[in-house]
């Protein structure tokens, strides 16, 4: 009978050590595309969601791939809401000269990473910029339905966080830029 507890024992042991090792496997695992932000303050990856904004992503993997973004700076940072990036001029005006058409399905979930936009006023049609970006540093939810959300960050948050607590003046600019040094696709 003690024999037979001891292999029982032994067999649950490695069932669980397989199923632990199984789930950690499967959090690192996606399906769709991972883009990494290189910062001053460390990365962020970001996985993009083609299948609920295809068209925002395709710009977005195509301006990494141009390198578009690499030394671009986090031109508005506001804690507890959002960090802005992605504008050439680093005031929130700039971008490549053109708009997307508006994809809004997902939700401002914390990390969820976002086009910002004109508002509604001069832009009806709701359509993002070309280029710029934010990060949700929190849910929110008074958001929905009003921007194209095509990803979420996966890693990086306490670095978005960090990003946000940087002393910025009275437009919620940083006193110090704070650089995307280096935007690029994962590698899976």
């Amino acid at each position: 009978m003690r024999y037979l507890t001891i292999i029982l024992s032994a067999m649950l042991l490695f069932v669980a050590g397989c199923k632990e090792k199984e789930a950690k496997s499967e959090e690192k695992k996606t399906e769709h595309p991972v883009v990494v932000l290189e910062t001053d303050f460390g990365n962020i990856e970001i996985e993009l969601r083609p299948d609920a904004a295809p068209k925002t992503v395709e710009n977005f993997i195509k301006l990494v791939k141009q390198g578009f973004y690499n030394g671009l700076t986090f031109h508005r940072v506001i804690p507890g809401f959002v960090i802005q990036g992605g504008d050439p001029k680093g005031d929130g005006t700039g971008g490549p000269g053109y708009t997307i058409p508006a994809e809004i399905n997902l939700k401002h979930t914390k990390g969820a990473v976002a086009m910002a936009r004109l508002p509604d006023q001069v832009n009806p049609r709701r359509e993002s910029s070309g280029s710029q970006f934010y990060i949700a540093l929190e849910d929110l939810p008074q958001l929905d339905g009003a921007y194209t959300v095509f990803g979420y960050v996966i890693k990086g948050m306490d670095v978005a966080q960090k990003i946000a607590s940087v002393p910025r003046d009275q437009r919620d600019k940083p006193l110090k830029p704070v650089y995307i040094k280096k935007a690029y696709l994962k590698k899976k």
